[in-house]
């Protein structure tokens, strides 16, 4: 039990950046996705006798950092700003490279579902398999999301154009 426990430690700090990531895609705000990454950590390691399988220490943490994620933006919904262009620091912008802002706003409009779908399989780089673990779903539930969310990226993408 020792050497899962430290085998977690070492997992967590490894990928804390990650979880950061993650965890800000779903509340938006740096204090928030550190209370969510803080509280994920803490029950891990307070919890981290339940991991039957070492080996999949990957999909055990994800999910539970994505159920923390849905669990504190499901409490505390007034407090977390959906308004995106409020979020948005300005500095030096170059042409070409608005896409990614509308890409990010178009992604905050998916279902939750469909939103970890896409944001564990193109930002994290889980596997569909993976992601089917972290979210307790079937397989090919998980990539009829993946396309349900792609078919409605593309349609909200194709007005519009760049150079």
């Amino acid at each position: 039990m020792e050497e899962t426990y430290e085998s977690i430690v070492d997992y967590i700090l490894a990928n804390q950046n990650k979880f950061y990531r993650i965890a800000y895609t779903y509340v938006y705000s740096k204090e928030h996705a550190l209370d969510i990454v803080q509280n994920a950590i803490c029950k891990a390691l307070t919890n981290y006798g339940t991991l039957r399988n070492p080996d999949a220490i990957k999909t055990w943490f994800y999910r539970i950092l994505v159920n923390e994620s849905l669990q504190y933006k499901r409490a505390n919904q007034r407090e977390i700003s959906t308004d995106v262009s409020m979020l948005k620091e300005e500095g030096y912008v170059e042409s070409g490279f608005e896409r990614e802002d509308d890409i990010f706003l178009a992604i905050q409009t998916l279902s939750k579902e469909q939103h970890t779908v896409i944001i564990l399989h193109y930002l994290e780089q889980l596997t569909l398999k993976e992601i089917a673990k972290v979210t307790k779903t079937h397989l090919s539930t998980v990539k009829s999301r993946l396309y349900a969310a792609l078919e409605k990226l593309r349609k909200d993408m194709e007005g519009y154009q760049y150079e």
